[in-house]
């Protein structure tokens, strides 16, 4: 049986195109160490701790590919050597029931010498080679990978590899496709802008910041605080006549410091470094600790204060009155209001940052006006305050409720974390399970069954704190479908996307399909929803493209992608688009916030865009193709091209993509253009 299984292995391996894909990057060199001398070098550059095996030992049954150099006989040059290898570590594997010869440095360099006749001559060979990393193995596939050393006149040398190698830079530019340079052809469709396909969201975002700053003014911190900022107002009303106009700089006071906050925020964080907070595993882990923080905080293990000098200076400018005390009062009012407000505030401030622009300004907009409304009403009219119901009890009870949902949100940093350096410990099962278990705890708590450090004694059963326990027990019933597979496309965009479950029962039912010519680099990182196979890199897909003449559906996206996970899970999931998808395009899927996929040395440029950065990684690469080509940094954004890198429609972003018909439509109509040009 194991001889079986070895054999499998073995003719699987060789079934694989001749590529090294991500685990691996050749280069032959050649140096001229005297006159006639020549030295050539065979670089195999190995990423992610990926091993390559040598010759095979005796006593093995079986031995895998091992790596050969073979050079073409010449009269035009004599070998001076052999190849010089370096050590190769030996060990067991009992696939192949025997001790193997392996190597798994970072660099393994392979040398031999030369001596030519003439002046001007080539060097011609073939290599192979076996790759493996954790069980997948990539081997070069007959005919081997040729190579070529071309020594010219003057000590002039060049090498290179040749068709056959097809992760080479020339294979993809004999396909026609290198993003090196503008592309004139995107800027616009049929005489119309492009810029018909921006995202306006921000009104969606103002309403989102609006009702956050209702939220908090149901906080312990800020709730007692009304009738003690109404008193100010009432003796300020007593002593002067303009006490309305002083209320209406108070409310005033609470935005414009508010904003200010937000202006630093837009100021300090440009797009790139709003992407970089949004997408990077680092800040992410900060955010989930600063929630976690937050959160125990809400359940009453310590009290979140700033320093108490802070709220001396400005209280003591307060009683000063006028409207520069009013100014103060409200300064006072946000100070000490921060414990509460704190952790509701930085929810705006993130989301805001994470697209950058003047989004931080209008989130920071929106806050404050929810959070002035009610302090300004009733300081205009302060008999009223007399209606309002008493702080107690019910108000700690709310400071908890917020912390069970505080932890629940912080689970969401961690994901966006998790996803871009692919830990994979915190998958889509894991954290609805999470979920699961947090909001099934506040259920406890709701009846009764829990109780905090702060909280009163619970009688019985309010009629609004039953229908809360209702609400949330019914939640908890929804998730659990999600479990199995369930798209729960209410929650789209909060969740880890479908692709990355381990089992998948809608998925396992439906199947996979799609446009694919060879296997796709980086799938081991990257997914597609839904079963839906196709590229994640852009020039790969292009030229599968062009071999099965298909348009191309370019999909710009993003591990932490909120926006991205409510189109894919709500929008792609109808089967009409899902069937279009699968079979009238090839998808590439291009990863904004891509981090830890390197580009190899050769596939390393100066930026289209700006001219200056080096492009390093793949993540960079994406985003670069999108700002230079379309002027665009925010996703989603899909495009649809033809095989000469032509657009066949309108790009569309997240406002468009939403309505299931206008995408069903940008789809249909892209592919009848596509059509109309190839008849």
């Amino acid at each position: 049986m194991k001889r079986l299984f070895a054999l499998l292995f073995l003719s699987l391996s060789f079934a694989l195109n001749a590529q090294f894909g991500e685990l691996a990057d050749v280069e032959f060199s050649v140096q001229q160490d005297k006159e006639n001398v020549y030295e050539l070098t065979f670089k195999l550059k190995l990423y992610q701790e990926a091993y390559v095996y040598g010759d095979p030992i005796e006593g093995a049954f079986i031995s895998p590919p091992e790596l050969v150099l073979n050079v073409d006989s010449s009269d035009k040059f004599e070998f001076l050597s052999d190849w010089n290898f370096p050590h190769f570590k030996t060990k067991f594997v009992k696939e192949f029931e025997g001790n193997v010869n392996y190597f798994d440095g970072e660099e393994l360099v392979v040398t031999r010498s030369i001596k030519g006749f003439v002046k001007d001559f080539s060097v011609t060979g073939n290599f192979q080679a076996q790759v493996c990393k954790e069980g997948k193995c990539i081997t070069t596939e007959y005919p081997n990978p040729k190579f070529e050393f071309k020594i010219g006149k003057g000590g002039e040398i060049n090498s290179k590899i040749d068709k056959y190698y097809e992760n080479s830079e020339a294979s993809i530019s004999e396909c026609g496709y290198n993003f090196s340079k503008e592309n004139k052809q995107v800027k616009d469709f049929n005489g119309k802008s492009i810029d018909a396909g921006q995202d306006e969201s921000y009104f969606w975002f103002f309403v989102f910041a609006f009702v956050s700053g209702l939220v908090a003014l149901l906080t312990p911190c800020v709730f007692p605080m009304i009738p003690m900022t109404v008193s100010f107002f009432l003796k300020e009303s007593e002593n002067k006549s303009n006490g309305k106009f002083t209320a209406l700089v108070f409310g005033l006071s609470i935005i414009v410091i508010y904003m200010l906050i937000g202006s630093v925020i837009n100021t300090l964080a440009g797009p790139d470094a709003a992407n970089y907070i949004a997408t990077h595993w680092l800040p992410n882990v900060l955010f989930f600790s600063v929630f976690i923080f937050f959160a125990a905080s809400f359940f009453g293990m310590f009290e979140l204060t700033l320093p108490s000098n802070w709220g001396n200076v400005s209280d003591q400018k307060a009683e000063k009155g006028g409207l520069a005390g009013a100014f103060f009062m409200a300064l006072t009012l946000s100070i000490v209001s921060f414990s509460c407000t704190g952790p509701i505030v930085g929810n705006v401030l993130v989301e805001s940052v994470a697209t950058g622009g003047i989004k931080p300004i209008i989130g920071m907009f929106g806050f404050s006006l929810a959070f002035a409304l009610p302090f300004t009403f009733f300081a205009f009219f302060p008999s009223l305050l007399n209606k309002l119901p008493k702080s107690g009890g019910w108000l700690n009870s709310v400071k908890v409720i917020l912390g069970f949902i505080e932890l629940a949100l912080a689970l969401k940093f961690l994901s966006v974390a998790d996803q871009t350096a692919h830990w994979h410990i915190l998958d889509r099962e894991v954290y609805i399970a999470l979920w699961i278990a947090i909001f099934s705890l506040m259920v406890l708590y709701l009846i009764g069954k829990i109780k905090f450090a702060h909280d009163s004694d619970v009688p019985f059963l309010s009629v609004p704190r039953l229908m809360v326990t209702i609400i949330t027990f019914s939640f908890v019933v929804y998730l659990l479908p999600g479990m199995w597979g369930a798209p729960l496309k209410a929650l789209s965009g909060y969740l880890p996307p479908t692709s990355i479950m381990d089992f998948n029962l809608p998925q396992l039912i439906q199947g996979e399909g799609g446009v694919t010519c060879s296997e796709p680099n980086y799938s081991d990182k990257l997914h597609l929803p839904h079963g839906i196979q196709g590229y994640f890199d852009y020039e790969q897909g292009m030229c599968c493209a062009k071999d099965q003449g298909k348009p191309v559906f370019i999909d710009f996206t993003g591990h932490g992608c909120v926006n991205c996970r409510k189109i894919e899970d709500g929008i792609w999931s109808d089967p009409e688009i899902l069937k279009m998808l699968k079979e009238e395009f090839v998808v590439i899927s291009l990863y904004i916030d891509e981090h830890t996929i390197k580009l190899s040395t050769s596939k390393q440029y100066t930026s289209v865009f700006d001219g200056e950065t080096r492009v390093k990684t793949l993540g960079q690469k994406n985003a670069d193709i999108q700002k230079a080509w379309f002027n665009k940094i925010s996703q989603p954004y899909y495009v649809t091209f033809d095989n000469e890198q032509n657009l066949l429609n309108i790009p569309i972003a997240f406002q468009q993509a939403s309505d299931k018909f206008t995408f069903r439509d940008f789809l249909k109509s892209s592919i009848e253009e596509y059509k109309k040009r190839n008849k």
